[in-house]
């Protein structure tokens, strides 16, 4: 599949390290910055061009008469509309055009992008700062929980969770579990223990501190984590550190039940989003000021979220916030190696923005009928909700039992979404055809395989 990106900076530099490492894809690359294109062109292999992504010139360099995907991932919501629309209009009709756009203005009027007749050629949005607020929100949703991801319009959610002391199925085998919550229905999809993914069993006996993802229909969530932890409060007290897009995205989605203070250190952007929060306690200062935030009983509060556009400020004010008390810490923080650090150390939770946003991408790219795609484990893994399409005779999952598809190694069939109706798969669970199927992969090299398991000759295209 041929894939062109515009923009190599953080979100596009991330799509295209994922996109490339997938053999079948041939990745090029546009920018206006010659010195990003080099280094990105040293790390994989892709192909770029130097130059402004709206320029005809530049498109048609780019390759934009044959691609089959276009993702505008620029800073300016302008640039990525009008990309999509000049090469839509000048060279490929038939392709997929998907623009990163951040402005709610853009973003609340729906003609622009949808309808007979849009303003713009753009198939479909992605706005990373609205994906990181929904995932922080379920987040705090969910005290205790490392990711809450939606699967089938979040009738089904896969969660990670830190297996504690305390926690009643911590040190008991899998088969326990059932007991446990009698009446209820989950399933481990995948255990790791330090950097090792272990696969789940009957006879796995769960550890402190193993990291484990479970798949349950939403009812049955807290149910499940109270038996790998302590019983956690509901969160009620928040501190917010910046005011930029996700810390005013946050504040306003939390402040009708939560009591929420947002910290922003620029006085006129202070006074400005106070102006259109309701409940909210704005505060004008430094967030990694330590009297500020003993001022305002940071030890008291459950969860303190940094989301300024400074990953150093955000992990400073977190590892400040921790140790004065606060309960949960939660920092933005845009390079893996930062995230991996700081989240096996004192910050609970590091939220990457591109690795939250990339299954978005991945999910229009996926050969079989895939509708969701998320990304996990600093792209190790990856948890994946397809349709099964075709008849008995041509496909491999159809009228067939969960234990005689031939799955690769790594890969499981969590749950199995029919109509309305949630199924916890088990070895005898049979695929019909339009079930919709939640996989987990611990190692994403296999996606070909599963994909060409969910593939058929003739399927039906969304």
């Amino acid at each position: 599949m041929k894939i062109l990106i515009l923009g190599a900076g953080q979100v596009g530099r991330t799509a295209a390290y994922h996109l490339a490492r997938e053999e079948a894809n041939e990745v090029t690359v546009v920018d206006i910055n010659d010195e990003l294109l080099r280094d990105l062109q040293d790390r994989i292999d892709i192909r770029t061009v130097a130059g402004n992504g709206t320029q005809p010139r530049i498109l048609e360099a780019a390759g934009a008469r044959n691609t089959d995907i276009l993702v505008a991932l620029t800073n300016s919501d302008e640039v990525n509309m009008v990309a999509c629309q000049v090469a839509w209009s000048l060279y490929n009709k038939n392709a997929t055009h998907i623009a990163r756009i951040r402005s709610s203005d853009f973003s609340s009027h729906s003609s622009l992008f949808g309808g007979e007749a849009p303003a713009f050629a753009v198939d479909v949005t992605i706005n990373p700062e609205q994906l990181v607020t929904e995932h922080v929100v379920r987040l705090i949703k969910y005290p205790g929980a490392l990711q809450v991801l939606d699967f089938a319009d979040g009738r089904v959610r896969l969660v990670g969770i830190r297996a504690r002391s305390g926690g009643a199925l911590v040190g008991q085998q899998l088969k326990q579990l059932p007991m446990h919550i009698k009446g209820r229905n989950a399933r481990v999809a995948a255990i790791y223990r330090g950097d090792h993914s272990i696969k789940p069993t009957a006879d796995t006996t769960i550890e402190h501190d193993d990291e484990i993802f479970f798949i349950a229909a939403r009812r049955d969530i807290r149910a499940v984590m109270n038996e790998l932890q302590k019983r956690e409060h509901p969160v009620r007290r928040i501190v917010i550190a910046g005011g930029g897009n996700i810390g005013f995205r946050l504040a306003q989605r939390l402040e009708m039940e939560h009591q929420v203070k947002l910290i922003e250190r620029n006085s006129r952007q202070a006074r400005r989003i106070s102006e259109h929060l309701g409940n909210t306690i704005v505060l004008n200062g430094d967030a990694a000021d330590e009297e500020l935030l003993l001022e305002e009983n940071i030890d008291t509060a459950d969860v303190f979220v940094a989301v300024t556009n400074a990953e150093e400020a955000n992990i400073l004010s977190s590892l400040l916030a921790k140790r004065l008390g606060c309960r949960k810490v939660m920092a933005l923080i845009n390079r893996p190696a930062y995230a991996e650090l700081m989240e096996s150390g004192t910050i609970d939770v590091a939220l990457s923005p591109q690795q939250i946003t990339i299954g978005s991408l991945l999910a229009h790219v996926r050969r079989a009928d895939v509708v969701r795609v998320h990304s996990l484990r600093r792209g190790a893994a990856e948890a994946i909700e397809v349709i099964a399409h075709g008849m008995q005779n041509d496909s491999r999952v159809i009228g067939r039992r969960i234990e005689d598809i031939p799955l690769p190694e790594g890969a499981s069939i969590s749950a199995v979404v029919r109509g309305d109706e949630v199924l916890i798969a088990h070895h005898d669970t049979t695929i019909l055809h339009d079930d919709h199927v939640i996989l987990f992969l611990t190692d994403r090299r296999h996606i070909e395989a599963v994909e060409r398991l969910f593939d058929v000759p003739r399927r039906r295209h969304r």
